[in-house]
């Protein structure tokens, strides 16, 4: 007996023990399945595998037939790499060497031009087809760089460039007009700032208005906020999606330290929901539409066409319907609802990503755009939101300010772009805005099939992306080609191809012509070839095996 009851107590104990923990290991095994089954869903297993992949880089023949092209396509290649290469050494002279002196001071040129292609070709592509990072002049649709080079424009400034580059000239040269009197007078506001605040509630349908320096910082303020009024410490973003490079909002690749308040969840999933459901420590859900165009994955760079699996697709229906259920759960269980709209904007629709698919968040953040061309960020939110003090408790405060919030120049600008945009002639511009850009991507798509060209394009209005349908471990390739014909990109290359709305039909069709043409040309080089066997599950193990020799010095 007396043996018995320690035993007893024990076994309690153990099963009190194991009763208290299956909740808390229960939640623990629906949030593990509620992330997406990629790298991009799991942050901390990325930046492990990050540390592990080693740098190596082909040379000689190996360059050029690295996916086991026999000689002859080998050659093809070269010959054509090359061509392109003296191509590009008389075309950009000028504009190379500011670029290359620049470089040796300029971390951001040196990041950039490191990682526009798999590292694998990284070196060679840098000393023979670097272009200008440098231009002169823009027009209509176009710009040009310091060697006299025009060439359409597709780069849509990183989201800024909505409604054309003379669009914001105006924007900025009518603001500085009127923001010249008071001058960089910092602290006071310009009075203008009144109508700024007007527009931007009805805008947004929202309370109150908070102004930032960019839309990280937007970003930023808005879930501190989410946190400070719903004394919950986590947020939630979606597989794939960025919103700025902010620790928290960016937790894998790319930061240093481990994120340990930040869920990254996979999105459209009934997994998610169910997390948001039953999870009492979610402060905040952030939502990027643009992630509609790919859910879940990345945002698309030519330095990770390792292979032809990227992907690109856009259900507006689909993605309606998964925004109108998160709002219903982020409403049930007093989560804030933040779209971050930095960089969509105001180019689906004249209130946003909210009107154009028909769901009003707790917040919204928008930056680029907004200030006619100029830096800034802004916070909408709800009146209970946006405060950021206690009045029961005077040392209990949000905090947030900075240097330049509110810049006069920046808001008189700001004035003129919202001052155009809510003129009944200026909202045309939307009107037909999906037909037109579908139609044109139906275009394209149409002369590539045609020319058997193994490329595809994907978009959301005027926002793409470049599709690969047959297996390649060439196709970073393409962005070369279609700047020899005159097609301005951003570093990212043919990962995302911006429109801005003042291209007309004709603009478009030479645009078209140009890419067809660009990548005829990459095909009859070579970099196409593939036969039979030559599959992307092929293309990874071989990557895969390539770094396993290096790790292992074989």
């Amino acid at each position: 007996m007396e043996t018995t009851l320690p035993i007893l107590s024990l076994s309690v104990a153990a099963a009190a023990s194991a009763a208290a923990a299956f909740p808390k290991i229960k939640a623990r095994i629906e949030l593990s399945r509620a992330k997406h089954r990629s790298l991009s869903g799991h942050s901390k297993m990325s930046r492990r595998v990050a540390r592990l992949i080693p740098f190596y880089e082909f040379e000689g023949d190996d360059y050029f037939a690295c996916d086991g092209a026999p000689a002859n396509v080998a050659a093809q290649r070269h010959d054509g790499f090359f061509r392109l290469a003296g191509l590009y050494a008389a075309r950009y002279a000028k504009g190379r060497a500011l670029t290359k002196e620049a470089a040796e001071r300029i971390s951001d040129l040196q990041f950039t031009e490191s990682y526009r292609v798999p590292f694998q070709f990284s070196r060679l592509v840098r000393e023979n087809l670097g272009t200008s990072s440098f231009m002169q002049s823009s027009d209509g649709v176009t710009v040009t760089d310091l060697d006299g080079n025009v060439s359409y424009d597709l780069t849509g400034s990183y989201g800024v460039n909505i409604f054309g580059n003379d669009f914001y000239k105006e924007c900025i040269g009518e603001g500085e007009k009127r923001a010249h009197a008071l001058g960089p007078v910092l602290g006071p506001y310009h009075p203008v700032i009144a109508e700024n605040v007007t527009r931007l509630c009805q805008i947004s349908g929202l309370d109150e208005v908070s102004f930032h320096m960019s839309g990280t910082e937007a970003v930023m303020q808005a879930v501190r906020l989410a946190r400070y009024h719903t004394k919950r410490t986590h947020l939630v973003r979606f597989a794939g999606a960025y919103h700025g490079w902010w620790g928290d909002v960016q937790p894998g690749v790319g930061n240093p330290i481990a994120a340990h308040e930040t869920y990254t969840l996979a999105e459209m999933s009934e997994k998610t929901l169910h997390v948001l459901r039953t999870r009492r420590d979610i402060a905040c859900v952030l939502v990027n539409p643009l992630q509609a165009l790919h859910p879940n994955a990345s945002a698309p760079g030519d330095s990770s066409l390792v292979d032809s699996s990227r992907g690109g697709n856009f259900d507006r229906d689909a993605y309606g319907a998964w925004l109108k259920k998160l709002r219903e759960v982020c409403t049930e269980r007093g989560i804030v609802l933040i779209f971050d709209e930095v960089f969509v904007g105001f180019r689906l629709a004249p209130g946003g990503a909210q009107e154009y698919f028909g769901v009003r968040a707790d917040m919204v953040t928008y930056g680029k755009s907004l200030a006619g061309g100029l830096p800034v960020g802004v916070v909408c939110g709800r009146k209970d939101l946006m405060r950021r003090f206690r009045d029961d408790r005077p040392a209990d405060v949000c905090f947030a300010r900075g240097t330049f919030n509110s810049h006069p120049y920046v808001m008189t600008a700001m004035d003129e772009f919202l001052s155009r945009l809510a003129s009944p002639n200026f909202r045309a511009i939307y009107d037909g805005l999906d037909a037109t850009w579908n139609g044109r991507a139906q275009k394209l798509n149409q002369m590539l099939t045609d020319a058997d060209l193994p490329v595809r394009v994907a978009n959301l209005s005027s926002i793409w992306t470049v599709k690969y349908t047959e297996p390649s471990r060439y196709n970073w390739m393409l962005q070369y080609y279609l700047r020899a014909e005159g097609l301005a990109l951003s570093w990212v290359g043919t990962g995302r191809l911006i429109f801005s709305l003042n291209y007309t039909d004709a603009d478009f069709t030479e645009v078209a012509e140009r890419f067809v043409r660009a990548a005829e040309k990459m095909k009859a080089d070579g970099f196409w070839w593939h036969d039979a066997g030559l599959t992307n599950k092929r293309i990874k193990r071989q990557i895969l095996k390539e770094m396993l020799a290096k790790r292992f010095r074989r």
